[in-house]
């Protein structure tokens, strides 16, 4: 297997699941006791959080690259970015080192595109939701995801970075998202959802609605794995 460099800590609790996704799946590819090799640099998510609240992207680009380098130096020779909103910087960090960048929009569009949906709604922190490097990439694929109003994305955002980043899963929470995808299906025919922060896979699942669920952080993990074992990235825009 190649050596994969994770970039994680944004927050930490989805990055313990790519640890936990990223091994399962190597073993279940190549059994026995098999686990991949793998080098993490986990930074401190509070000046990233502060700066992201002050639309301050360089610092979040400066500490992404700085991450970056330091797995390149150790050896890594793919980067997993282990969030989606990170991404707003990934061409910045791919700039700044020699190795590809397994990139998480990528494999989602990939993933979305193989059940046919083409409406699905993303889910996720307000600047992914709201800013365009996300929704932009997955165009890109011929994927137009919606996003909830105002107050909705304002209700995600919250349940994101007040709850599921601290560990906190509520089931009061959880009946909201499921509210707000009912009304999204029913008033603007989404045909599937986004769980568009690597978090969100903590409370929502594939079995909690009746249209197709596309966890990025699993869909994520499998396409790093994919890469590791055979060289193939996820299809470039």
């Amino acid at each position: 297997m190649r050596l994969l460099g994770l970039t994680g800590g944004t927050s930490w609790e989805s990055t313990v699941l790519y640890y936990q996704l990223i091994n399962r799946m190597t073993r279940e590819r190549l059994g026995g006791h098999h686990s991949a090799p793998l080098v993490l640099r986990s930074v401190d998510f509070a000046p990233l959080e502060a700066a992201m609240a002050d639309d301050d992207w360089d610092t979040v680009g400066r500490h992404q690259v700085e991450a970056a380098r330091l797995l390149w130096t150790a050896g890594a020779e793919a980067l997993v970015i282990c969030a989606n909103t990170m991404h707003k910087v990934a061409d910045r960090v791919q700039a700044a080192v020699d190795l590809p960048l397994i990139h998480i929009a990528d494999a989602a569009a990939d993933a979305i595109r193989a059940t046919g949906a083409q409406r699905p709604l993303l889910l996720a922190t307000r600047y992914t939701m709201e800013q365009p490097f996300y929704r932009e990439r997955l165009a890109r694929h011929g994927v137009e995801a919606a996003i909830p109003d105002a107050a909705g994305r304002d209700r995600v955002h919250a349940i994101i970075f007040d709850e599921l980043v601290k560990g906190v899963v509520s089931p009061a929470s959880k009946a909201e998202l499921l509210a707000l995808i009912a009304a999204m299906r029913d008033g603007e025919g989404i045909d599937g959802v986004i769980l568009g922060c690597t978090e969100i896979g903590m409370i929502l699942g594939p079995g909690d609605v009746d249209i197709p669920t596309f966890d990025t952080a699993e869909i994520h993990a499998r396409a790093a794995v994919d890469f590791a074992l055979d060289d193939r990235l996820p299809s470039a825009p």
